[in-house]
């Protein structure tokens, strides 16, 4: 475990690794659902997130579209988020008990929080969010049990080379000042991730690493 020097104010100014102890375990929750309300601007999903969910309800990424996930523009690029429904802004994964129908197969945010992640060069490490839980006592955890995410070593490349995959393609169209060629590329990169057809017998994290180099070529990141 290391000293946190930055994120001062929101963290306990430490980081964890994958093997710490970290106090993040609601619990189970007890019934609290505050942190799936009003957080649709803060949970951006990736392409697994989207693979996960679509997969286990058996649904398209656009029949997600029409109810549960909307797309939103953020540094000209547009990425699915999920949808809050209702004057409390309720997340439409939350059953009438309002615990969430998906749970196993929820976003890596919502997996992580109260936790967030710091990334150092080709690593990510682990922070706590300070207050953000509303419980007042958080148990001890793993880390590693507390995300819960099975294929952790495969899935940890998969973030690091979609995060900077996105970090390049946010400083490439900075400078892209037409609206349809900025459309072409969103549209592109809905279809070539968020789309995916997997062939018989192929999983997620290959078919993911297959794509990347194509696009990449395509959307001129080196």
């Amino acid at each position: 475990m290391k000293t946190l020097k930055t994120l001062e104010g929101i963290s306990d100014g430490k980081i964890y690794d994958i093997k710490d102890m970290v106090k993040a375990d609601a619990g189970g929750c007890e019934g609290c659902s505050a942190c799936c309300h009003g957080v649709g601007d803060l949970v951006v999903l990736n392409p697994f997130d989207v693979y996960e969910i679509a997969s286990y309800l058996n649904v398209s990424f656009d029949e997600l579209l029409e109810d549960k996930i909307e797309l939103r523009l953020n540094d000209k690029i547009i990425l699915p988020h999920l949808k809050m429904h209702g004057e409390s802004e309720r997340c439409g994964f939350l059953n009438e008990e309002d615990r969430c129908y998906v749970h196993a197969h929820r976003p890596n945010i919502c997996r992580l929080f109260p936790l967030g992640r710091v990334y150092e060069e080709d690593d990510f490490k682990y922070f706590l969010q300070v207050g953000a839980c509303l419980k007042n006592k958080l148990k001890k955890v793993k880390v590693k049990k507390w995300i819960g995410i099975k294929n952790h070593q495969e899935n940890k490349a998969f973030i690091l080379a979609w995060h900077n995959f996105i970090k390049a393609l946010s400083f490439r169209i900075k400078f892209i000042r037409e609206e349809q060629e900025l459309s072409e590329i969103n549209e592109y990169l809905l279809n070539m991730f968020y789309r995916m057809t997997l062939k018989e017998g192929e999983d997620f994290y290959t078919a993911f690493f297959a794509r990347l180099p194509e696009a990449k070529a395509k959307l001129g990141i080196i």
